[in-house]
């Protein structure tokens, strides 16, 4: 049940923050700041994928059997 709750946080993020960060300034790194809050959430979502597939425990049972 986890791991789906945690992999609705990177939809909830990109979706409710486009309201929020739709405007041209601030200026982060030279992208207007709607795109960094979408390449941020980009990395964010890498990140909370992968702590889900670590907490699937379908992947836990098949890491076991290849033995890594």
């Amino acid at each position: 049940m986890l791991p789906r709750l945690l992999s609705l946080v990177p939809f909830i993020g990109l979706l409710a923050g486009i309201g929020f960060a739709n405007r041209v300034e601030p200026r982060i790194l030279g992208m207007p700041f709607l795109l960094a809050w979408v390449v941020g959430w980009l990395f964010i979502s890498v990140g909370v994928m992968a702590i889900v597939y670590r907490l699937d425990p379908t992947n836990r049972a098949n890491d076991d059997e290849a033995g890594g």
